[in-house]
């Protein structure tokens, strides 16, 4: 029987903890039904599990030291959006876990939950992702981990990472797929109504920039490049008037919000073309021409490399009926 340990961390997602016990609890019940031995046995780990045990009373809740062998770790997404104080909060797992994988313990982390693995330095130098609107703060605190951004899933050497709220389920089947083989993992994904074959998260992320720093002069420059982008100039026409020298505007920009001014403008620029056409009815050169380009080719280019479709493509997923 393979032994599961749900990590119940604290400021724990309930959604995503949901989600894992249903997920293997079902097959589970496939076992059930066939006459075969369960193959999982669900154990609720935590810092906390006097305070924890009423909550998930059928499973067993045990205190982290009392946990014993383990074959897999998960680690759920995180409930707030102060992921530092989370990770602070949850700083005396750190020890824990690398001790666990140094064991022979696989981890798997779900959507924010990978910024707990990545605090453990178990990382770096190996892929993973995460929620793709927290990619730019996970890479600002983990620069060393090859973050994959559009990937709804990795795994590297028994460290698994899964994208946000439903890549979840992809993470989960995989792991299913492993450890229970491919007719288990496909009956569970029409069970869920889970698409198995979508392998991209870009295009449900939405380009919020970084505000809540007290950089004036980077602050200037979005300022700039928010009211001016849809006019075409370039960006040295943009920030021109930046009490700054481009070079110094670049190190700073990049420091505080994780992108270069020129990055910056261009997801500006595509997420305001993202908005009409969800939003409108506009024609394409039209929308192309109001987000700021002028190059029906270029523009193509750009919005697939960023969001993961054409625009056609994106206008005919997400567009109001």
């Amino acid at each position: 029987m393979i032994k599961l340990g749900i990590l119940l961390t604290r400021q724990y997602r309930l959604l995503s903890v949901a989600a894992i016990l249903d997920v293997f609890e079902s097959v589970n019940g496939f076992y059930r039904e066939s006459g075969r031995p369960l193959p999982f046995s669900i154990t609720m780990i935590s810092p906390d599990a006097d305070v924890q045990a009423t909550t998930f009373s059928n499973y067993p809740v045990l205190s982290v030291p009392a946990a014993g062998q383990l074959d897999l770790i998960m680690i759920p997404a995180f409930s707030t959006e102060n992921i530092r104080i989370a990770i602070q909060d949850n700083g005396a797992l750190i020890p824990w876990l690398k001790e666990r994988f140094a064991g022979g313990t696989q981890i798997a982390t779900f959507c924010t939950g990978a910024f707990l693995l990545g605090a453990t330095g178990m990382l770096n130098g190996r892929r993973a992702t995460t929620h793709i609107d927290a990619c730019e703060a996970f890479s600002l605190n983990f620069p060393d981990v090859c973050l994959m951004r559009d990937k709804i899933v990795t795994g590297d050497h028994g460290l698994f990472t899964s994208g946000g709220a439903t890549s979840s389920f992809h993470l989960l089947l995989h792991l299913i797929k492993g450890f229970c083989g491919k007719e288990i993992a496909v009956r569970t994904a029409k069970l869920f109504a889970v698409d198995m074959d979508r392998v991209n998260q870009s295009y449900f992320g939405t380009f919020v920039p970084a505000q809540n720093h007290n950089d004036e002069i980077v602050a200037m420059a979005q300022r700039k490049i928010e009211a001016a982008y849809q006019r075409g100039s370039t960006i040295e026409e943009m920030i021109k008037d930046v009490p700054a020298s481009r070079r110094n505007i670049a190190r700073r920009f990049k420091l505080v919000t994780g992108l270069t001014p020129i990055e910056y403008l261009q997801k500006t620029r595509i997420e305001a073309a993202k908005r009409l056409l969800e939003q409108t009815n506009q024609q394409m050169l039209e929308i192309m021409l109001s987000s700021g380009y002028n190059d029906p080719k270029a523009f193509r280019k750009i919005f697939r490399k960023t969001v993961g479709m054409t625009p056609t493509g994106y206008r005919a997923k997400f567009q109001a009926a």
